[in-house]
């Protein structure tokens, strides 16, 4: 693009930000609202946009950017974006293949030479934009988190090294969420270009769109307004901990802003980064709903009833939650930063916005049963723990929130501090509350597995496999313990 086009859209972008939306006050006093009641809960603390196709609706910041300075969050934060990271990656190599220079059945050893060639000849570009290579994803590794993510790392070395391991399935069979796929492709985007990964995205896309507080987060460089990440635990709020952003690199190195992610929004509605017909293959779900960076898949609102057809994706990382919703039908989005850790509730959250956009009242955000029984975790012993969570379930169902995810977060967090057998009594509470949930078999196969029990893990992964076929995390295990998927005939499980 020459100068001229990119000037008009960096006018047009600040146009979109700051043009008000006439009688857009009393529904944002409504969403302000319910925001401030997650807040006030400790279930969300960061920035918030919600526009439709008139314009932005309803924008703010909540809590602090930096808790120790006391720093209040606002529309201009930089937040940390995590996988939301990866449909800026999409589009990148969606743009290289509008210019020619790749093909998306181009095998993995055409696009890196060096790759090694038995699998890299059978995957394809398409296979790594939808999380359908097989290749391992190096975040599944167990020791990733506690020995690798704090070390900085060339690209070339990092693939080599984390991002080349055995199929776990042939290509294209399977679905199986995979940074490593999104890895490669920046790398992929480098050797293409001849430019890094950062000043491919820098150019291509932050500066067209006039996206002037986006850009790739390297922690050396002093960066106005950015948050620091943080976790909630028991005793309050602590610093999460440190990851070089080297290791999530194009599947989840990039920040931005909640007005910036806006611009992209509505960049996305034009044909001003990409041809239409190739944009639409990003919004094409493939295998479990997922596209080219993107999750094509309903929201149900919170009557019960009313669905969205939404475009969608999340994003983790140490400290930092992130989503954004798009409604293509009516232009709608809702924008969710949060550098509190709070991934669990921003799905909730985002529902009750649309539901208020749509004239159903939100539901009222509950206290975790989580945050209520980690007040007591040094204090009493589990059987303690499970006894008052029986007590609160039987007597106030209503008023706490009581969703499998809640216990699993406390199963995890008797992992972490080293109280295996704590964690394997939560998690097996867990299943006996929400016996068709294959996701909590497979939580308890990892704890019984880190317990060392070997038998009871397989029984509960194999349990995970009967529940949900084909689930990555537990054939992964199971083929870690060199043990078949199915049991024999004659110790299958009831």
């Amino acid at each position: 693009m020459n100068w001229i086009p990119v000037r008009l859209l960096s006018v047009l972008a600040a146009l979109l930000l700051f043009v008000p939306v006439a009688g857009a006050a009393p529904k944002a006093q409504e969403l302000d609202r319910l925001v401030t009641q997650y807040h006030q809960l400790r279930q969300f603390n960061g920035a918030v946009l919600v526009a439709n196709e008139k314009g932005v609706l309803f924008k703010k910041g909540y809590g602090f950017a930096n808790f120790e300075w006391q720093a209040p969050n606002t529309t201009d934060t930089k937040f940390r974006l995590a996988s939301v990271t990866k449909q800026f990656t999409a589009m990148v190599i969606l743009q290289l293949v509008a210019e020619g220079k790749l093909q998306l059945d181009d095998p993995l050893v055409k696009l890196l030479p060096d790759y090694r060639k038995d699998t890299g000849s059978r995957v394809t570009l398409t296979h790594l934009l939808n999380h359908t290579s097989g290749i391992p994803s190096y975040t599944s590794a167990p020791d990733f988190f506690p020995k690798v993510s704090r070390n900085p790392y060339k690209v070339a070395d990092f693939v080599k090294q984390f991002a080349s391991g055995d199929l776990e399935f042939e290509p294209g069979s399977k679905f199986a969420y995979n940074n490593s796929g999104y890895f490669l492709l920046g790398a992929i985007i480098e050797r293409t270009t001849g430019k890094t990964y950062a000043q491919a995205v820098q150019e291509r896309i932050f500066d067209t769109l006039g996206m002037k507080n986006s850009g790739y987060d390297v922690y050396a460089t002093v960066l106005p307004k950015r948050a620091s990440g943080y976790e909630l635990k028991p005793e309050g709020y602590m610093n999460a901990p440190y990851v070089d952003m080297s290791t999530p690199y194009a599947a989840g190195s990039l920040y931005s802003t909640v007005e910036d992610l806006y611009l992209w929004d509505r960049a996305l509605y034009t044909d001003a980064l990409l041809p239409a017909a190739l944009k639409q293959k990003m919004f094409t779900p493939g295998l479990e709903k997922y596209g080219f960076g993107w999750t094509i898949e309903p929201m149900k609102l919170q009557d019960d009833k009313t669905e969205l057809a939404t475009v969608t994706h999340s994003g983790g990382i140490n400290g930092f939650s992130t989503r954004i919703y798009r409604v293509p039908a009516s232009r709608e989005v809702v924008i969710l930063l949060d550098n509190t850790s709070r991934g669990d509730k921003l799905k909730e959250l985002a529902s009750g916005l649309f539901s208020a956009l749509h004239g159903i009242t939100p539901r009222a955000p509950r206290p975790g049963i989580r945050e209520t029984l980690s007040a007591t975790l040094d204090k009493a012993p589990v059987a303690e723990v499970i006894a008052r969570y029986r007590d609160l379930k039987a007597k106030k169902a209503d008023a706490y929130d009581f969703s499998e995810g809640q216990l699993n977060g406390l199963g995890y967090e008797f992992l972490r501090t080293g109280r295996v057998t704590d964690a394997i009594e939560i998690f097996k509470l867990n299943v006996e509350m929400f016996p068709k949930d294959a996701n909590l078999y497979d939580s308890l196969g990892e704890a019984y597995l880190a317990h060392g029990d070997k038998e009871q893990a397989r029984v509960n992964y194999r349990k995970a496999l009967e529940l949900e076929p084909g689930m990555p995390s537990a054939e992964a295990a199971l083929r870690g313990m060199g043990t078949p998927a199915v049991a024999p005939a004659s110790k299958a499980i009831p």
